[in-house]
């Protein structure tokens, strides 16, 4: 997998469930309630596919982003468990594409290496330590291409409350990516790690339902 026009999947779990807002990242632009513009790839072709997928890994809000009013953003944990379904979306790029991502995702400029070899024998690749999203986690095939997300090298952050514009642009993406209703968002959304105690069923119902 070292030529950078091999296809993958990325998959996506939190804002990015939402295809304009992620395709900002493939094409440049800023997103819609965010405060980055984004420089884009420079392979600024459109994913040839998208798919929704359910990853076997929980689902969790940490740091303070200063694109989302400091609120937390999303990660997953690097276990995974066939209990656990967190909704997300898979966009098919290449390899060039998704090391370009990875540089917007981790503040890069240039240098940047992942193995996605290594990431597949071994089920992870730490690419940049210390960075929130250094860590190139292998989630399984779809349709004979590898699947990758982009995670924290550790399981252990303290959780923080996402601000409610990042929460509707999830909801937003649930809904356009899996088409569930206000109702199924909420019953998944109100037990995710920095949610808990942070937001009441009225106000997330708010969020969920605004448009």
């Amino acid at each position: 997998m070292d030529d950078l026009q091999d296809k993958v999947w990325y998959a996506c779990y939190g804002s990015n469930l939402l295809e304009e807002r992620f395709l900002c990242y493939i094409t440049g632009g800023q997103p819609a309630g965010a405060k980055t513009v984004y420089g884009g790839c420079l392979d600024k072709t459109i994913p040839s596919e998208s798919e929704d997928i359910y990853i076997n890994s929980e689902l969790y809000f940490a740091r303070a982003s200063k694109n989302w009013d400091n609120g937390g953003v999303a990660f997953i944990r690097t276990t995974f468990s066939p209990t656990i379904k967190t909704m997300g979306r898979i966009y098919l790029i290449t390899n060039g594409q998704l090391i370009d991502i990875a540089k917007q995702e981790t503040n890069t400029v240039s240098g940047l290496k992942m193995d996605f070899n290594k990431a597949i024998l071994d089920g992870s690749y730490i690419f940049k330590e210390k960075s929130w999203y250094g860590n190139l986690l292998y989630i399984g095939q779809q349709k004979d291409y590898p699947i990758f997300t982009l995670t924290n090298e550790s399981d252990n952050q303290t959780e923080t409350k996402p601000s409610s514009d990042y929460l509707k642009t999830i909801c937003q993406g649930i809904k356009q990516t899996h088409g569930f209703d206000d109702l199924t968002i909420l019953d998944y959304l109100k037990s995710k790690r920095g949610i808990i105690g942070n937001y009441t069923d009225e106000e997330l119902m708010q969020i969920i339902a605004e448009q």
